[in-house]
């Protein structure tokens, strides 16, 4: 048997964290069987749908590499299919037509509300005869078709996370609709009074007819399971393994959602998350590997040890701490020249001034010295201002180390210095830093200090000579060393 998996999101708002972890264990059990991984997007909710989300959800699952084998298929280029699988069970009896108003379902609402019971579709018009059936098409209603549920019935399954999982047909809420009613939603001439199909009912026709052998979504699918494997039972065909994943909580305990700020993938994006960071932390997202000290890794090396049995029922609490953590390591280690394209954006976007080709080179050494030190992307603008203003603000602590005796010798004699060397490289800055400290007989760390204040504005940053080098190639180093000393005279 070839292990076929599928994503199936629904196109109604922008890809969320959720939906995304769920694409990542589909992805890694796929790949870790060998199987395949194909991408359904559930558009039958006109209203709600919209193609900028579709392309959304297409963009992000790309961008985290989650590459499908299959898709993507839409569900609103299927209404004819299922429109048959409808009429299929009405032609078994295991469906009927029910003309129930919305007035009288809600009536029959408010009935079990007063009486403390749970809502539920009574059933009402699961034997209407043929008479009565002409008498309300008189009338003008319109029906939804109804799946017949056997209230005695016990639904039973061993899911891959949960182990056995019971449900009663009681507590399904009745009789369950499977398609809406035909108006105005484009029915087919062939089945003129059977409309759009809802969720349970499409999901079931779909992953049929895709050969879809593992089913692997959130712990908030279980009802819908017991109804979908009834549904499979009508249709006489084998029914699929379950794996209801824990969902992702935040900080207090309770669902991830829109109220907590950021749910989006493209927020995580433009936070200055990289796509590999993302990915290493939904896996850990309910899943721990065997070797529970690795918390690095890819998802081509994830997939190799990926399984269900390691896959935790209790929900996974969100961690941004660990977030950051996980994608700092990703940022550190990365590439220069790759770590320089994903910081150019956010430079340009500060309105920084450079040569995309001419400057190249010293972006890329800027993007090398900041490196080790970021936790997301954006850090890099405050990073690097330094490099790319034309002049520096001093802070307070800055201001107090001028006050120091020999401060501004040591900015004068560095400035003295400079103007003896041919070049200023790595040997030559350390050299001219030795030989001040040895002219005016003062620490190393105060001509040190002075240097990189009066370079950045700052007592502390990055490696001190390689910011030097960096200024020194775009002539700033000793206008910010001038400056300073205005600075100190205006001080004094």
């Amino acid at each position: 048997m070839t292990v076929r998996v599928r994503i199936a999101p629904s196109p109604t708002g922008n890809l969320h964290i959720g939906t995304a972890r769920t694409a990542v264990f589909n992805w890694l059990f796929a790949r870790h069987q060998g199987g395949q991984f194909i991408l359904r997007i559930e558009d039958t909710d006109l209203e709600r749908s919209k193609p900028e989300y579709t392309q959304n959800i297409l963009d992000g699952l790309t961008w985290l590499g989650l590459t499908w084998d299959e898709g993507p298929i839409f569900q609103t280029k299927r209404l004819d299919l299922y429109r048959q699988k409808v009429q299929d069970l009405l032609d078994k009896g295991l469906a009927y037509r029910c003309y129930t108003s919305a007035e009288e379902l809600e009536a029959m609402r408010e009935a079990q509300k007063a009486k403390g019971l749970a809502p539920r579709y009574d059933n009402r018009h699961r034997n209407l005869t043929p008479e009565q059936q002409a008498a309300f098409e008189a009338e003008g209603r319109k029906p939804v078709i109804r799946f017949k549920i056997d209230d005695d019935r016990e639904i039973v399954w061993n899911d891959m996370v949960r182990g056995k999982v019971a449900w009663k047909g009681s507590d399904l809420g009745g009789d369950m609709v499977i398609s809406r009613t035909a108006d105005g939603d484009g029915g087919q001439d062939a089945h003129p009074t059977i409309g759009i199909p809802l969720y349970n009912f499409a999901v079931v026709v779909d992953d049929m007819d895709m050969s879809i052998t593992h089913v692997i979504r959130g712990e908030d699918h279980i009802a819908n399971t017991a109804k979908q494997i009834l549904l499979y039972e009508a249709f006489g065909v084998s029914v699929p393994e379950f794996a209801h994943t824990p969902l992702i909580l935040n900080k207090e305990g309770r669902k991830l959602s829109k109220r907590d700020g950021v749910t989006s993938i493209w927020d995580f994006k433009d936070m200055g998350y990289t796509a590999e960071a993302m990915v290493n932390y939904m896996t850990l997202l309910g899943w721990s590997p065997p070797d529970s000290t690795q918390e690095i890794f890819t998802l081509e090396e994830a997939a190799k040890q990926f399984s269900f049995d390691r896959v935790n029922k209790a929900g996974a609490k969100f961690d941004w701490d660990k977030l950051n953590w996980i994608n700092g390591q990703y940022l550190h280690k990365m590439p220069v020249e790759k770590l320089t394209d994903e910081l150019i954006p956010y430079w340009q976007a500060a309105g920084y001034q450079f040569d995309l080709v001419g400057d190249r080179s010293w972006l890329q050494q800027i993007a090398a010295l900041i490196g080790p030190s970021l936790t997301r992307l954006p850090e890099a603008v405050a990073m690097s201002r330094v490099f790319f203003a034309g002049t520096v603000d001093f802070t307070e602590e800055a201001q107090a180390h001028f006050q120091q005796e020999g401060a501004t010798a040591a900015l004068e004699a560095i400035l003295t210095a400079l103007d003896s060397i041919e070049s200023l490289t790595e040997a030559t800055a350390g050299e001219i830093i030795k030989q001040v400290t040895k002219q005016l007989n003062v620490k190393k760390g105060l001509v040190m200090r002075s240097l990189r204040a009066g370079l950045s504005g700052e007592v502390h940053g990055p490696d001190l000579i390689q910011s030097w080098l960096i200024l020194h190639q775009k002539a700033l180093d000793r206008p910010r060393l001038q400056q300073a000393l205005e600075r100190l005279s205006e001080l004094s």
